[in-house]
């Protein structure tokens, strides 16, 4: 009992010192080891340290680090080429002010969707969405749930093929890949994009009834109002082709799907095995083809724009250098897990969370994944402390009740993407800062599209793949 209570209390302080703005980097291990001195395990703290938190740390760096340094790197490509610019322009162009929420909401999902960074997606759509908003007298407390609801919802979680790192997780606990489940994904990604827009535009319509308008904000005085006659986007202009800026995008998703449904299907792996017995080539297929789709945009990118570069070596060095942080701060929350997994009271634990619906692993899952994600405030650092610690269970739960591993795959992700967005998550805190406004500004509308909307969309998908199955 007394390490059940260690583990909990580690748990609670690592949320909250995490939302205090203090690192993973440290929190994760600190806290680890205060669970283990807690539940008197401090002689092997050594030991557990090295062989259990940095292993589990290092498997996971080996494993991923590909993807977050080629999604860094395609997402800073994206900002600097004027890719992610021109598609955001052009998306205006067609839209304009008097669709201010769709607007912004789709520039996001296609951005995001195609594989730019949330962050980098947060810095370029802001100042577009800061000036449709004014030009539509939009309060301009609804800016970061709209790019929230882009950026943060369906394209991470539920839309088949999106290279987002929290869908390709599950990949090697399951054996699937990031197209899993394209049925329910779409249905899921409807649910969420449909009742986010709805919800602000009840926002939007109370605003306007109450004769609210964008309001007077110090940070905006300096930027005069856009009478509306030119394109709603600030930085430098980029003279990219339009098919120039979409073709990175559509490599992302087509290469993707070329290699996982049929290069790799009709592909003999079985010589494989003599140099590289490890390898199971089953559970790798989707990571191999994420992995080259994201390589051969990061290349078209490149060879597209030679010549026309500000500085091509600074823009790698960034995107490279960008990788480090997001890879070692869930790395290390994969760590603090291993740890916790290791010691006893998580038995415990383990078996309420497994016992919760024991003739549906789909809602045991989905709660496992939502609960560590709030705790870590992070969808990626939950989803790989659950699967860590809980993946080879769900599979062989979800092998005996004749559920499909694909749907395993879309319910936790889905579901991952639920409570990561409470007030401590760094995402949201970096969104606010960039938007110059607050939680008590803003949060209330962050949280409807990106916990309320999401919640909604998983029990949909539950449900319907509790009857139909995997589709």
């Amino acid at each position: 009992m007394s390490s059940t209570l260690a583990i909990i209390v580690s748990l609670l302080l690592l949320m909250f010192l995490a939302y205090r703005g203090i690192t993973v980097l440290l929190l994760a291990p600190l806290m680890a080891a205060l669970a283990v001195f807690l539940s008197g395990d401090i002689g092997f703290l050594l030991p557990i340290y090295t062989d259990t938190f940095m292993k589990a740390l290092g498997g996971y760096v080996l494993q991923f680090l590909p993807i977050f340094l080629l999604g860094a790197l395609f997402g800073q490509l994206m900002a600097d080429s004027g890719a992610a610019n021109t598609i955001a322009r052009w998306i205006v162009k067609r839209l304009g002010p008097k669709h201010s929420l769709a607007t912004v909401v789709i520039a996001c999902g296609l951005l995001t969707y195609g594989g730019v960074s949330l962050f980098v997606v947060a810095f370029a759509i802001y100042p577009i969405a800061r000036d449709l908003f004014r030009a539509a007298d939009i309060p301009k407390r609804l800016i970061p749930a709209t790019i929230a609801l882009g950026s943060f919802t369906f394209t991470m979680t539920a839309m088949p093929g999106t290279p987002a790192i929290q869908n390709a997780i599950p990949i090697p606990y399951y054996g699937t890949n990031v197209f899993a489940a394209p049925g329910l994904g779409l249905i899921g990604s409807a649910i969420m994009l449909l009742g986010g827009l709805w919800w602000l535009q009840t926002r939007v319509n109370k605003a306007k009834t109450a004769g609210e308008g964008y309001g007077d904000h110090e940070s905006d005085q300096h930027i005069p109002i856009d009478d509306g006659s030119t394109v709603y986007a600030t930085g430098p202009l980029s003279t990219m082709p339009l098919f120039l800026a979409f073709l990175p995008l559509i490599l992302v998703i087509g290469v993707n799907a070329l290699f996982t449904y049929w290069i790799f299907p009709q592909t003999d792996f079985s010589a494989f095995a003599d140099k590289f017995p490890h390898v199971e080539p089953a559970k790798m297929k989707g990571l191999w083809a994420l992995i080259i789709a994201l390589v051969s945009a990061c290349f078209t990118l490149i060879v597209t724009r030679l010549g026309r570069w500000e500085n091509l070596k600074e823009t790698v060095n960034q995107g490279v250098f960008g990788f480090m942080l997001p890879l070692f701060n869930t790395a290390s929350e994969v760590g603090y897990g291993a740890v916790i997994a290791g010691l006893a009271g998580f038995a415990l634990i383990r078996d309420a969370v497994l016992n919760l619906t024991p003739s549906n692993p789909l809602i045991s899952e989905a709660i496992a994944m939502n609960v560590l994600a709030g705790i870590t405030g992070s969808s990626s650092g939950g989803l790989s402390i659950a699967l860590q610690t809980l993946g080879a269970d769900y599979l062989a739960m979800a092998q005996q009740a004749g559920i499909s591993p694909e749907l395993m795959h879309r319910v936790a992700v889905m579901a991952a993407g639920g409570f990561d967005t409470l007030p401590h998550c760094g995402a949201i805190i970096t969104l606010l800062a960039i938007c110059k406004l607050n939680h008590r500004q803003s949060y209330m509308n962050i949280a409807m599209v990106t916990m309320v909307a999401p919640l909604f969309a998983i029990i949909t998908v539950i449900t319907l793949g509790t009857i139909f199955g995997s589709f």
